[in-house]
């Protein structure tokens, strides 16, 4: 969708923004530009745009040599969205949504009723916030409405400069939440500008790690974290990258344990194997927990406690807090893990109306990791890795 080919960017002063790129996103891919400031990424995003000419190289956009199209037309093309929003201050909320259409000539009363749609799309209900201004909004809201502006006109590429970064910490966790559900649901082809490594990794499919004009690594965000290209790389993401790591790394059924289960019209078990069992419906669908020590003071089969007759697990089970569907993060599960304080978490299959599939232990998130790692560093499937372990070392 877009391609550098041997791009460069010098300055009248013989300053090089950006040194013989070439690199290639592909439709509906979210890519990342991550580096200090200064190392040429913004240049890199308004080259998209031909806002900055570049000095040599070609772009292209969807096979097309950007520099024979009319800037105005290429803009047209493509959304934007800026740090700062840049909403019309005497504009409704509704009326700066609808400005691209209308300026494509898109009748007034449509062109609102797409940026209703929009509105809604990004979590602000027209009916409450289209008749605001932006100086009735807050930072959160203005910057939702300046990524809805940018859909207006239903664009294939959209480009993103800083846009969270003017918002504090909780709303831009926020922002970040609400665009990934977007991404998924509307499949643009992005290039998103940041400073910020975490939220590179966090939103990227892949990421290009600048240096000084050039890109020092490109690829998926556990590859980077996990076998940074240099030692600039490795500098850069931190020495925590394997914490980093966790947010990027899926949870696999193969990292899940096999503890007893115990369905809920069974009768209550008098001697589990294991200190508690998970409990499950008639169709194997979670549905909470029981402790063996409590299943032995309430079992019927108990001398000194002789109990009801029909008394079954339903009765006595638990309901689950900790639990994660199968390809959530690590480190989703590690803080719920923490919030519950949890020896282990549930894991179910959402997509068959919470099938449950295993458990996942601190032991087994940690082995998950490290596979991972291994995985990307030998370009194989984590399912393949073999990890050394003590036990044998101490034989």
């Amino acid at each position: 969708m877009i391609r550098f080919e041997h791009v460069s960017k010098q300055y009248a002063d013989g300053t090089t923004a950006v040194d013989d790129l070439s690199f290639e996103v592909n439709e509906g891919e979210l890519v990342t530009l991550v580096g200090p400031s200064g190392c040429g990424k913004t240049t890199t995003m308004k080259m998209v745009n031909r806002l900055i000419e570049p000095t040599g190289g070609r772009i292209f956009l969807d096979g097309d040599d950007i520099s024979a199209i009319d800037p105005v037309q290429l803009r047209r093309r493509i959304g934007y969205v800026i740090q700062q929003v840049g909403l019309f201050p005497h504009k409704t909320v509704l009326d700066n949504t609808a400005t691209v259409p209308h300026l494509l000539g898109v009748k007034r009363a449509e062109a609102r009723k797409r940026a209703a749609e929009l509105l809604d799309l990004v979590g602000l209900d027209p009916k409450t916030f289209g008749d605001r201004y932006p100086e009735q909004l807050s930072g959160g809201q203005r910057q939702r409405v300046g990524v809805a502006r940018a859909l207006a006109a239903d664009p294939p590429v959209l480009l993103m400069d800083e846009p969270f970064g003017a918002v504090d910490p909780v709303v831009r966790d926020h922002l970040q939440t609400e665009f990934l559900r977007l991404q998924q649901t509307l499949g643009k082809t992005v290039l998103f500008v940041t400073h910020d490594i975490e939220e590179a990794v966090r939103l990227g499919d892949r990421i290009a790690v600048y240096g000084q004009g050039r890109i020092e690594q490109f690829d998926t965000p556990s590859a980077v974290l996990g076998a940074p290209a240099t030692d600039y790389v490795a500098d850069f993401v931190g020495a925590d990258r394997g914490l980093k790591r966790l947010s990027v790394t899926p949870i696999e059924e193969g990292d899940l344990e096999q503890p007893p289960v115990v369905h809920l019209d069974d009768p209550l078990p008098r001697d589990l194997d294991a200190p508690w069992a998970v409990v499950l419906d008639s169709d194997n669908n979670l549905h909470g927990w029981i402790s063996a020590e409590h299943a032995r003071a309430a079992n019927p089969g108990d001398p000194g406690n002789p109990g009801k007759k029909d008394d079954t697990v339903r009765a006595h089970a638990r309901r689950m807090e900790a639990w994660l569907p199968v390809g959530a993060s690590l480190k989703q599960a590690f803080a719920t893990m923490l919030q519950h304080d949890a020896g282990w978490i549930a894991v179910i299959d959402e997509r068959s109306e919470g099938r449950f599939l295993g458990v996942l232990t601190p032991a087994r998130l940690h082995e998950a990791l490290r596979r991972s790692t291994a995985a990307d560093a030998r370009d194989i499937a984590r399912a393949e890795v073999e990890l050394e372990t003590v036990a044998p070392l101490l034989k």
